[in-house]
This record gives C-alpha cells, structure tokens and sequence, in this order.
C-alpha cells in the first residue's frame, strides 16, 4: 500500500532537506530567466534556519521525505506574505502545492491576525499563475526588476478569500 503525504510544521530538522528541495525546485525558474543567481538558488542554510525560527514554515512529507514546503509570516499590518511554495517535481500536478497554500492560509490565519493574503512569482511562471489564480489569487501590481524579470504579485482577502485591496 502507498504512503500518504502529511502536511505539518517543519522543523530545526528538516533545514537540510528543505534547501535541497528549494536548490532542485528553482532549476527550472532559474532557467526560465536565464538567472541561476536567484535567491532561493544561493540562500545559505543559516538564513533557512533563521526563516524556521521566526516565521511559519510548513512541509509535505511523503515518509521521511521533504517533498514540499512553503514559508509565511504575517506583517503588521495584517497582510500574510507567503512565498517560497516549492513542490518535487515527480510530486507536482497532483494537487500538492494546492493543499500546501491551503495549509499555510489557514495556518496563518488562526489568530485572526490575517486580513488578507500576498505572494508574488514572476511573468513567465504559467503554472504558479493559474494555480494562485485558481486559489482565489488576483494580480495587483507588477514591477520589471531587470529586462529578464517582472514580478507579479497577487493577493486574496483572509476571511472570503475574495480580492481585497490594500488601503
């Protein structure tokens, strides 16, 4: 019989198996703007862990396995910016990362201190735009960091899951 994927907040533990699955993840980003110098791609394992101990941090495991992750906090002013939503390749389209952002949504909104929700990925990533798009995400602003890449930000409201805009 299969193992089933659980959902759960990450640990000191799984720092390693997160950065290797951040490093495999963004390849394919990475190539899609011809930029390997990306964030995720030199991020050092000090500042993951740094990330586990300050923020939300939530991974999918399949077994032992770090299959997915994705990271949240929530600013002061009640926006929750979620960002590094990564899925294993042989792990995507199976409605992973659905269940992830689902999680950290709901995680992230326990105390009420949510109003609305923010990520961001950039103008080329088709697959992540129609998955936050299908999510309830609606796009509110681009900025054109470099002739490669303009980043897309999107955003939901915390209660409906309807568009908010931000004062």
């Amino acid at each position: 019989m299969g193992m089933s994927v659980t959902i759960s907040a990450a640990t000191e533990q799984d720092a390693e198996q997160i950065l290797k699955l951040q490093y495999l993840c963004y390849q394919s980003e990475a190539e899609l703007y011809g930029d390997y110098g990306i964030e995720p791609l030199t991020q050092p394992l000090d500042s993951l862990r740094a990330e586990l101990a300050d923020g939300t941090v939530l991974v999918a495991r399949l077994g032992e396995e770090v299959v997915a992750s994705v990271r949240g906090a929530v600013d002061p002013d009640g926006t929750a910016r979620i960002n590094k939503l990564i899925v294993h390749p042989r792990m995507q389209r199976h409605g992973l990362g659905g269940r992830l952002l689902a999680a950290i949504e709901a995680e992230l909104a326990t105390d009420g201190a949510a109003k609305s929700f923010q990520l961001f990925t950039g103008h080329r990533s088709d697959r992540n735009l129609r998955m936050y798009r299908k999510h309830g995400y609606a796009q509110v602003s681009t900025e054109r960091v470099d002739e490669r890449l303009t980043v897309v930000t999107l955003q939901k409201g915390a209660d409906t899951g309807a568009f908010v805009t931000s004062a």
